[in-house]
């Protein structure tokens, strides 16, 4: 007797390897994710910096905030114009100010600046991208640095 097939240890091998092979797709996906999300913000850092540079050029100072600071991207805070940080713009610097891409409460960039003549910008990093370290970054007007 001739029977073609497979038997079902053939089978349960083969069905096996494809579960180990999706599982480490799923965690290499997963990581490219966290990164990719982190390149995003330290990129969105970068174009409010340019913004705020923009802005002190006519200005002669960057827009004041309160010692606590504000949440850029939110409903109130979600572009830049030569009154600042607003809701709504005449004339932009920034037409919409970026906001974290995960957006949740502990993801969030937050801008200070109470004299005017000095800024910081703060955000989480999930796992490090761009030279820096998973953590806290903040940028000022000389630069991002990693804490």
């Amino acid at each position: 007797m001739n029977k073609k097939g497979f038997t079902l240890i053939e089978l349960l091998v083969v069905i096996a390897i494809i579960g180990v092979l999706s599982t480490l797709a799923v965690v290499a996906l997963g990581s490219a994710r966290q990164k990719a999300n982190d390149a995003k913000r330290l990129s969105d850092i970068r174009q409010v910096q340019t913004a705020l540079e923009l802005y002190y050029t006519d200005n002669n100072a960057y827009p004041t905030t309160t010692a606590t600071g504000i949440t850029l991207g939110d409903s109130t805070h979600s572009c830049l114009d030569t009154n600042g940080f607003s809701a709504s713009c005449t004339s932009p610097y920034m037409g919409l100010v970026p906001s974290d891409p995960i957006n949740s409460d502990v993801n969030i960039y937050t801008y200070t600046a109470e004299a005017g003549t000095a800024y910081q910008i703060t955000a989480s990093l999930e796992v490090g991208a761009g030279g820096f370290d998973f953590g806290a970054v903040t940028a000022t007007e000389s630069g991002i640095v990693g804490q």
